[in-house]
């Protein structure tokens, strides 16, 4: 009976879960978001022709938008990728190589891991403000609370680390080949180290979630259709537990 009463104590990691989902775009935005940068990368192939390969990519980016016109739906994702590309347009057209079509999203990798990285060492981890935008209402009445549960930071910081990774992985990989102007493999690490790695950093996250049992600790954040444990008969119950849960 102990080990039931135990089952339902609300983890941090059922928590996270459960948030991030309502945070993270799908694999269709990640496919709109990688597609103008194949195109761009397909025309300087074909052409080595900087404007054209341009031209080529924001031409995606309106078929795109138009796709989802149609079918009524949100266009916050084919507009992220139409804002990259119109920043890689700046940086070529002022330059002329394009390999400074891809300087921009190297330059967000970097700002991105040294804030992520920032963000461990000061125990203000970047997942933990992820988790809270999980819940809008919840965000704009306390938008610091999340960092009360302090099992629920420990779990933060660890999925933060991950991110740190990730962006590093994209660095290393991106930078030597930059400085040799190697485009097309630009272009095929700048696809690969896109969603994929971020698929392969989120299949990570989610191990380490589903391993994990940390009970959320008050004043905790209840998932959907959860309720204190002093309001569900609760208080007892919790005592019931064996310590290991608390």
């Amino acid at each position: 009976m102990p080990t039931e009463v135990a089952a339902e104590v609300p983890t941090v990691e059922a928590l996270i879960r459960h948030r991030l989902s309502a945070v993270l775009g799908g694999w269709r935005g990640s496919l709109e978001a990688a597609v103008p940068t194949l195109a761009f990368v397909a025309l300087w192939s074909w052409r080595h022709d900087a404007r054209t390969a341009l031209v080529s990519a924001g031409v995606v980016v309106l078929v795109l938008a138009l796709v989802r016109l149609a079918q009524r739906q949100s266009v916050q994702f084919v507009l992220s990728a139409a804002l990259a590309t119109s920043v890689a347009a700046f940086f070529v057209l002022r330059t002329g190589r394009a390999q400074d079509a891809f300087l921009p999203g190297m330059l967000k990798s970097s700002a991105f891991g040294v804030g992520a990285l920032a963000s461990v060492l000061l125990r203000w981890p970047v997942v933990g403000f992820m988790v809270a935008a999980g819940d809008p209402q919840h965000l704009a009445e306390d938008p610091f609370g999340w960092r009360r549960d302090r099992g629920l930071v420990r779990v933060c910081q660890r999925l933060t680390v991950v991110l740190v990774v990730l962006y590093a992985v994209r660095v290393a990989v991106m930078v030597p080949l930059y400085v040799a102007g190697k485009v097309a493999w630009l272009g095929v690490a700048s696809v690969a180290l896109g969603w994929p790695l971020w698929l392969a950093a989120l299949a990570v996250m989610a191990s380490m979630l589903m391993r994990g049992h940390t009970p959320q600790e008050p004043p905790g954040w209840l998932l959907p259709g959860q309720q204190p444990a002093s309001d569900a008969g609760g208080s007892e119950a919790v005592q019931s537990a064996p310590r290991g849960t608390r």
